[in-house]
């Protein structure tokens, strides 16, 4: 039995699923640095990453669970949960067993440990293809600020490149400091600061302005019900909505 510690990355967790299976039987997984996962008696083993090793357990999880099963192992990764990574492991042990049915097993915790993570994502990534409010900067570049609960910027990418194929843009996760940036219909994620980017255009805040002032003259006072709009539009995500400031 033992602790391992990974470098933070889907390949380095597969590799963590890897050694699970050929070599000691994990108890926990954590990045490293997070030493909170991790009994203080215990002392952990660091899991290298190994583009090979990750490879045989990604295709593992394609061809005796599903493609279904593969995709929903990478969204729950994707959520910033502590315990995550254990929440997984369970899942594909049981899937292993199973194989392709393991989804229709609801009843069982294992299960639904992973749907219930999988849909804090999926629900945030639907949110933000909804909640986000692009800006124009000086170089006529769409942009916008995001802060959600979880790494999802790779969730929105093929949305927006559709939706904006003729408009290039950057979708900033300044929580996490990277950044879908896209052009063309093509995307790709990148490590992102504010330090060079350029200012809003000079039209930018009398847009804001009558988009604001829509926001209003469409609001019908006697109807207004802000717990409802709560539900739809959570204030954790107001700082960045144009209409909300």
């Amino acid at each position: 039995m033992a602790e391992y510690l990974y470098d933070g990355t889907f390949e380095g967790f597969l590799c963590c699923v890897y050694a699970h299976y050929y070599n000691e039987k994990a108890t926990s997984i954590a990045v490293k640095g997070d030493m909170t996962q991790i009994a203080f008696f215990d002392e952990p083993y660091e899991i290298k990453t190994d583009g090979k090793k990750a490879e045989i357990v990604y295709h593992a999880i394609e061809n005796k669970l599903s493609t279904f099963d593969l995709r929903r192992t990478y969204r729950i990764f994707l959520a910033e949960v502590q315990g995550k990574e254990m929440v997984l492991l369970n899942y594909l042990r049981f899937g292993f067993i199973k194989g392709p049915s393991v989804s229709s097993y609801h009843g069982f915790s294992i299960v639904r440990a992973a749907e219930l993570l999988e849909k804090k994502v999926t629900m945030e990534s639907n949110r933000f293809r909804e909640l986000l409010r692009f800006s124009v900067l000086e170089n006529d570049i769409l942009y916008a600020e995001i802060e959600p609960d979880n790494n999802i910027l790779e969730l929105l990418g093929p949305h927006y490149s559709d939706r904006y194929k003729n408009n290039p843009f950057i979708i900033h996760d300044i929580k996490r400091d990277r950044a879908l940036i896209a052009a063309g219909g093509k995307w790709y994620i990148s490590a992102f600061t504010k330090d060079n980017l350029p200012g809003y255009h000079t039209d930018e805040f009398d847009f804001r302005r009558l988009w604001k002032n829509y926001f209003e003259k469409i609001a019908i006072k006697e109807r207004t019900n802000p717990r409802c709009q709560k539900n739809f539009m959570p204030v954790r995500y107001w700082k960045h909505l144009t209409e909300m400031q």
